[in-house]
């Protein structure tokens, strides 16, 4: 592991967050690779989990979010680590579902793996029971 690799894996994720955040998609789609190792575990009824590997499949990923979510309510990065090609971030966040007017908080974790400066792993671990009762709409009482 060299300082060098470090430092370029730390300059994408930091980028990454910055793009997401000023909501700069072809910025972001730029940060990954051709073919990407990209998962979200969790439950079926929330828009984003699955797996894709293709810039345009990402490019939707990312694109869902505002067509079912509020703008943030919250972000705080809390914790980020380094090891070579690889960097764990640990982040929580607040949203409103459109659909349902729930809001949630979800901590997070994101394990980035970053290859030539370009995002080869994304794989985000998330309380997706939470955020699938988000979006379940109460029965009639």
């Amino acid at each position: 592991m060299t300082t060098a690799q470090q430092q370029s894996t730390a300059a994408v994720v930091d980028a990454f967050f910055e793009r997401f955040g000023s909501g700069d998609l072809p910025g972001l789609l730029d940060l990954f690779a051709d073919r990407v190792d990209f998962r979200v575990a969790g439950s079926p009824r929330v828009p984003w989990t699955g797996a894709r590997s293709t810039r345009p499949e990402i490019s939707a990923f990312f694109q869902v979010f505002p067509e079912v979510l509020t703008a943030p309510q919250g972000f705080t990065l809390t914790t980020r680590v380094v090891d070579g090609p690889h960097a764990v971030v640990m982040a929580e966040s607040a949203f409103g579902v459109l659909a349902t007017g729930k809001t949630f908080t979800n901590a997070y974790a994101l394990h980035f793996s970053v290859e030539d400066g370009q995002i080869v792993r994304y794989h985000m671990y998330e309380d997706s029971y939470a955020i699938a009762e988000a979006f379940t709409a109460d029965s009639g009482e």
